[in-house]
């Protein structure tokens, strides 16, 4: 039986994500994830009890697997420019990866303190190892620099999955160049 129920939770999970990737947070209600899954809208509220616990959950699950895979291309680096740059590029490989659109439309969405902690918490691991890399290149404000650079991943992702008129890869080699040379290269 309790197989049986998580199975039915990670499908609810996976048409979370679906949802939340093909139309952002406002697709995730009850009725679609009902829809997706075949269950009854009733049974949907036996596992979750409201959109923001969807949302937690999938954040408790997705986000440490997604920084997970950030913060070991930044291990592989053995320069602080070189883990500025994985940052950099493992996160907008990421892009295409139903994981990690879900991510995405869930940070930009409003979530309560809870999910949002969990994110931060989650961030806080990459947003460490960044620091500590624009530490060690001689920035002055290692934080600051650090909140800046995520500023240009994001709306490197946000350009990606638009599909603007450049190529995904020129996206990335401008993004990466901008971090590892600031505006003056």
């Amino acid at each position: 039986m309790a197989e049986h129920r998580s199975m039915q939770r990670g499908a609810l999970l996976d048409a979370a994500r679906s949802l939340l990737s093909e139309g952002g947070t406002e697709a995730l209600t009850f009725p679609a994830l009902a829809e997706r899954t075949g269950l009854a809208r009733s049974s949907v509220y036996e596992y979750f009890r409201s959109r923001a616990a969807v949302v937690e959950e999938l954040c408790e699950v997705d986000f440490p697997v997604w920084a997970a895979e950030v913060e070991s291309a930044m291990e592989q680096a053995d320069t602080p420019e070189g883990k500025v740059e994985a940052y950099v590029r493992a996160q907008l490989a990421l892009v295409g990866d139903r994981r990690h659109r879900a991510v995405v439309a869930i940070s930009s969405s409003e979530l309560d303190a809870g999910a949002r902690e969990k994110i931060r918490a989650a961030h806080g691991g990459l947003i460490a190892m960044i620091v500590e890399a624009l530490d060690a290149l001689g920035h002055e404000q290692p934080r600051m620099a650090a909140m800046l650079l995520q500023g240009i991943v994001d709306t490197a992702v946000r350009r990606i999955e638009l599909g603007a008129a450049e190529d995904p890869a020129a996206i990335t080699e401008a993004a990466v160049s901008m971090a590892l040379r600031g505006v003056s290269g």
